[in-house]
Formats: C-alpha cells, structure tokens, sequence
C-alpha cells in the first residue's frame, strides 16, 4: 500500500478543482444555498459526524466530470450546517480493493475511535473475477488528512452474498462495542447485515438485521439505523420497490439477537429528488439528515441527471434536517433551526380569503425563498387548490392539494423544459382544523413540507432566473389562509 499514491491522486484531483472552479461558479444552475462540490459530480452523503468542534460532511465525489465514475471522497467542514467549508478530499481509489475505474471509493460512514477521526467506506475493484466491494478503513489524527489501514479490506462479503452487493457501511458505538450495518442482497431480495467489533478492525458477523421478502426491494442502498425515543430507526434507499426512494421503519433493535423488528413503515420524501439520506447525532441531541438531491437510472420516473453537467458539474444535497418520533412512532422531517439565518426582506400576511381567483405570493426575492402556509380548513370550501412556483408566462412547478380526495401531487411536466414527470403522495389529514405547507426555493431544486412535516416533496427543476413569479390558484370555492409569510434567502454557496 502507498500512503504517497493515494496523496498524488488527491493533489491531481485538487489542481482539476482548482483550474474549473472559478467557470463553474458562474453556471447559471448554481445553488444559492443548497450544499454542492466546486466542480464535477456528487452523490451520496458520507461519514456525516460533529468531530472537534466542526460538522464534518463528505460526499461521493468525481472532481474531473459533472457524470459519476471514477468516485473519491470530497469533505467539506461547518460551524452551522448552513456555511460550508472545502476541506482537501479525504479520499482518493489508490489500492488494488478500491481502484476499479467505474467504482473506487464508494459511500460508507465516519465515527471517532480513540481520539481518531474513522472513515469505514466500500472499496471496489475488479481482478478478473467481475466487480468487487468490501468494507475498508481509513483514518486520522487531524480530522482532515487520512491515511488507509494496511491491513484492508477489513471485511469481504460473506458466501452466498453476490460480491457486488455488498456495501455501504454505517457504524455506531454501543456499550463499548463498535456495530456497522451493510446493504446486501441475497436471493435476489434486499437484507440489511450486523457486524460487531471491539477495535474497529476486527469484525463479526452477529446477524441479518433486517430483510426483505420483495415489499422492500432487492438491495437497500446506504442503510442507516439509529436510537430515536425509545425506538430504532431503520432507513435505506431500496432498489425494484417502483418509486419509493427512501424509506424508514420504526421498531426494536435487540443487541443479543441482532435482529430489528418493525411495526411501522414510512416514506422520508416522496420527491423525485431524495436518496441515500444518511443521519448523526449532533451536540445538541439533534438526529441530523442529510440526502442527495436525486435518484438514479432504475426508477421508473428517471430522465437524467439534468442539464447542468453542460456548467461543468452535477448535483447537490437537500437542507439538512432534524428527525424527530410522533406519539404513533411515525415520523416527521423538519427543516434545521439553522436555516432561519439565511432570512431577509420578511413578508407576512394574515386572514386571507381567496374565492375562484389567482393570488401572488408576496416575494422579495421569487427564486431563492423560504414560504411557510397555514390552511383554515374549518373555513374553507375549496376542493383543491395550488401553488404554482417558479413560474413565468409558459412554464411553472405546480403543488396541488386535493382536501377531497386527500392527496398531494409536485409537477414539474411544465417546469423547466427539461424536468418531467409528477409526484404524489397521501394526505394523511390528522389534523382536521389546518393545514400546514412550508416550501424551499432554490435556484434548482424545490423541497415542500406538509402536514407537520410528515409529507414531504423534494424535486429538482432548473428553471430560468426569469421563472420568478409565485401564485396560489384556487380554482372553486373559497380557501382560507390563517397566515402567509415570505422570506428571501441569501446566497451561501459562493463556489
């Protein structure tokens, strides 16, 4: 193994980064406040963790192209999960198990172990007998340079596992034991692995934790499980479970047995945009989640990746958000307190009634915004209604609520020229008196929280600077609106 290979590497991507940069930042598509690489493409959050005073994030991360391929680890640091900080990359493929050119270093996760900063990550290689992953290490002292464990890959897939399913590992501490989670599929359906180890090298299987018998998939990507109130919380990515892209159940985990049973299942996002969220606990307590905003080619509603690898780069993360467990054990999403700091040019309304008519939507800024609705439901009469965001004499995104027939449906057939498809989800209605919709705009991707931030919507459009007219359209009847309110957002991501 060379220490001084891995390290060339990194410097050969960094002069890439360094040499693009400055024409990426200026693509029009470019995120004001949505986390994204300088250059080339991103994928998957990694080894999210709060070491040393910092929020550390790394991500999946090709720096040379805005298509995925051969994959490093970028890292980027933050004081408030709203200010990011580029950090050298922390990996780079280097070593016969991760330097397959259509693989190296693919997702995994990050804990501290004696004072060190570790990365546990899935290697990918191919010596002639197809594509391989296993689960290795890398470490450091500093939290910003690492160096990989000799004695990697510190676990292969077991028999009967196919060597290219098997990947994507979680870890966590538990009563002085070190426990990690892999994705795997095994006759054709998805499982979810338990390992335990003493010193972070050594591992033993314990059990499968978890599986499918075809509702869930046949793999389940960048599986997640953690303490939440008195239960666990198992989350992954499925793949052949038709549009869902990230799901979660909430159970029990017993250590002795190794086995987690469920009894309730949900939906994180049901956006076209929302894969492989991985979580932490911050300092405050907080469980903390972080997504890749976008999904990949075997879901049924994929196009592409969209048009902004013509600025030289692809992709971006959604707003992080706090996890937080109802009284049903089911779940809710809600945007970081953090995110308020990005607010100005504050607009407010109360006691609106809006009979068969078109409402703009008071805005100070109608690309880069946070809105936040509250429907008296008591008071309204209207079937249906919707917001017709980033829109422009042709084109709009269209959320519709239909209070009759409790659903919810995110369009962007007419959004951008490019985006396609609708998405839909249930209203649940628990709450029979309001209503509540709190919306993200950015310039190239819309999240929308409903219903206590239980249903959620995330989606990429790239609409045009000039898509910055914002209406709520009631069609019959009357809506009532309790309370609107508008905020600009300032731009944070200057890269």
């Amino acid at each position: 193994m060379s220490k001084k290979l891995m390290q060339e590497k990194i410097e050969k991507a960094q002069e890439e980064i360094d040499s693009k940069k400055e024409l990426v930042k200026q693509g029009r598509m470019r995120q004001n406040y949505h986390f994204m690489a300088q250059t080339g493409w991103i994928n998957d959050p990694n080894g999210l963790i709060y070491y040393k005073g910092r929020y550390h994030l790394f991500f999946q991360y090709n720096p040379y192209y805005g298509f995925w391929d051969y994959m490093h680890w970028g890292h980027a640091v933050s004081e408030d999960l709203v200010h990011w900080e580029y950090l050298p990359l922390a990996l780079a493929p280097s070593e016969s198990y991760d330097d397959h050119m259509r693989g190296g270093c693919f997702s995994g996760s990050a804990i501290e172990h004696d004072g060190k900063l570790f990365l546990m990550y899935t290697g990918t290689k191919n010596d002639g007998n197809g594509f391989e992953q296993s689960q290795c290490i890398a470490y450091s002292e500093d939290g910003i340079h690492f160096e990989k464990y000799e004695g990697n890959p510190v676990l292969t897939a077991p028999p009967n596992v196919p060597k290219d399913f098997f990947r994507d590992p979680k870890v966590w501490k538990h009563d002085g034991k070190y426990y990690m989670i892999c994705g795997a599929r095994k006759n054709n359906f998805a499982q979810a692995l338990l390992y335990c180890s003493r010193d972070m090298l050594n591992w033993d299987f314990v059990n499968v934790l978890a599986e499918s018998r075809g509702e869930w998939g046949y793999m389940w990507e960048c599986p997640d499980i953690y303490p939440l109130g008195d239960k666990y919380v198992l989350m992954f990515s499925p793949m052949g479970a038709g549009e869902r892209t990230s799901v979660y159940l909430v159970g029990d985990l017993n250590y002795e047995t190794g086995k987690f049973v469920y009894d309730v299942s949900g939906e994180i996002d049901w956006g076209f945009d929302y894969y492989a969220p991985q979580s932490f606990e911050d300092p405050k307590g907080r469980r903390i989640l972080i997504s890749w905003a976008n999904g990949w080619d075997w879901m049924p509603f994929w196009k592409d990746w969209g048009p902004t690898y013509k600025e030289g780069w692809c992709g971006s993360f959604n707003i992080p958000r706090e996890v937080k467990l109802n009284p049903d054990h089911t779940l809710r999403f809600e945007p970081v307190e953090e995110l308020k700091t990005l607010r100005e040019g504050a607009r407010a309304k109360e006691e609106i009634l809006l009979e068969e008519e078109i409402m703009d939507i008071p805005l100070s800024d109608g690309v880069s915004y946070e809105l936040k609705l509250e429907i008296d439901l008591n008071s309204t009469t209207a079937e249906t209604f919707s917001l017709q965001l980033r829109s422009d004499n042709e084109r709009k995104t269209e959320v519709t609520f239909d209070l009759r027939d409790q659903s919810m449906q995110v369009s962007r057939e007419h959004a951008d020229g490019w985006s396609k498809g609708a998405s839909h989800s249930p209203l649940k209605m628990k709450d029979r008196e309001k209503l509540l919709v709190h919306i993200f705009s950015d310039k190239s991707s819309i999240e929308v929280f409903a219903e206590n931030y239980e249903t959620n919507h995330s989606c990429n459009i790239f609409a045009d600077e000039t898509q910055d007219h914002n209406r709520i359209s009631v069609p019959r009847g009357k809506l009532k609106i309790r309370s609107l309110e508008t905020w600009a957002l300032k731009k944070v991501m200057d890269c």
